[in-house]
């Protein structure tokens, strides 16, 4: 008894039991894989060399960063895959979450459609759009030479993968952003409007101002997801051609899956996670994401 209330006191232990079985599942799904990929890439280890095996040290980061080329291609064809994709999903979302935000007939029905595309897996998705971009019977035969394969034109390819990608990726901005847009109060915008305020200074100061934190959400989660991104760019291109679509996490593939290096795709996969971690915090910071905007 405790208090003389007539309740029984609470082992001190029991929230950590409570939590335990949540702690033993991040352990077993976030803490050892990360451990396990830290500790490869301090190893030689390569299933077609099999007598080389053993400590490392930091060869495979010396290898990657001083010996490397497609390292560094790779990392800047990542770069600027993340900043394009980024930037073109925030412009054509926030189009289409304004759209979708006005009171129309059939806006329940255009929201659907709207928001379709994201449901597609990302390699059904470059089924769809390689059956496009079939040189012969797709789409883009109606726009150049028959003979054309944008996805075998190093002039084009990109531009291809990045409708592909724009397809799939623009119905996650609209939807976290239709979300912060209904939450805007519209006594805002009557205020505004009673003050003269056009359309322009309604979105600049009434919208963006709120939809703030959405948008650093938005752009810091899907700016992870595109710099993982695989699936996509595999099935429509393997990173090719010569190379020139290669991603640093379609790299990490290649060397650890088809080469069977897998003490070096640890150590290209420890520096993604680097990088990742650290932008992310520098972004957050710089971006103030969950701060008090009023003042």
């Amino acid at each position: 008894m405790a208090g003389g209330t007539g309740r029984p006191r609470t082992p001190r232990w029991a929230p950590y039991l409570l939590i335990s079985p949540t702690v033993l599942l991040i352990a077993i799904f976030l803490v050892y894989p990360i451990g396990s990929v830290l500790y490869y890439s301090l190893q030689h280890y390569n299933l077609t060399r099999p007598w080389s095996d053993g400590f490392a040290g930091l060869d495979n980061f010396r290898r990657m960063l001083l010996e490397d080329p497609l390292f560094w291609s790779s990392l800047g064809f990542t770069a600027k895959w993340v900043v394009v994709e980024i930037a073109l999903q925030l412009v054509f979302g926030m189009a289409l979450a304004l759209i979708v935000n006005e009171t129309f007939i059939g806006r329940g029905l255009a929201r659907s459609l709207v928001f379709s595309p994201w449901a597609v897996s990302g390699v059904l998705t470059t089924g769809i759009w390689i059956l496009l971009y079939n040189p012969t019977t797709g789409i883009v035969r109606y726009l150049g030479a028959p003979e054309a394969a944008v996805l075998g034109n190093p002039d084009t390819v990109f531009g291809a993968i990045v409708v592909t990608e724009l397809w799939r990726g623009v119905p996650f901005f609209a939807i976290l952003l239709l979300a912060g847009l209904q939450g805007v109060p519209g006594e805002l915008y009557e205020a505004a409007a009673v003050d003269g305020a056009g359309r322009v200074r309604r979105f600049l100061h009434v919208t963006l101002p709120h939809l703030r934190d959405a948008i650093v959400l938005a752009t810091l989660l899907r700016a992870v997801w595109e710099f993982n991104n695989v699936d996509l760019i595999y099935t429509l291109t393997g990173g090719g051609p010569a190379q020139v679509t290669t991603t640093l996490p379609l790299y990490v593939a290649q060397r650890a899956i088809d080469a069977k290096d897998f003490g070096y795709g640890s150590a290209l996969t420890t520096a993604g996670f680097v990088i990742l971690l650290f932008f992310s915090l520098v972004y957050l910071r710089l971006s103030r994401f969950g701060a008090d905007h009023k003042a």
